[in-house]
């Protein structure tokens, strides 16, 4: 990830064709070192490609890609139906502590 940060903060800065030294001065200055062997797997990846291209592409996988905690997101309407049912079976369920006249905590006591 420090490559491919490195690299498009590169980019951003006007350099449109960054190299691995600038990678690594640009990862040094912020006390980050990069192993060769990712450099050179970052570049022989991307070599040849538009990397425009590539992030616009990178950015409609991320989008198929589920990022929410809520469940009603993920989950298929018939599994957040069941869940809304058992909520409401829990909430009657509550309200039927009442014993009656012979409760404890009833209304007369």
């Amino acid at each position: 990830m420090k490559v491919i940060a490195a690299y498009l903060l590169a980019r951003l800065g006007g350099n449109t064709d960054p190299s691995a030294d600038d990678l690594k001065r640009i990862c040094g200055a912020v006390g980050a070192e990069i192993d060769g062997d990712r450099l050179e797997l970052f570049f022989s990846q991307v070599d040849g490609k538009n990397i425009d291209e590539l992030v616009a592409s990178g950015k409609e996988k991320l989008a198929l890609v589920p990022s929410s905690d809520d469940t009603s997101a993920a989950a298929p309407p018939a599994v957040v139906e069941e869940t809304k049912e058992e909520k409401v079976e829990e909430e009657e369920e509550e309200e039927d502590d009442f014993d009656g006249p012979f409760s404890l905590f009833g209304p007369d006591n």
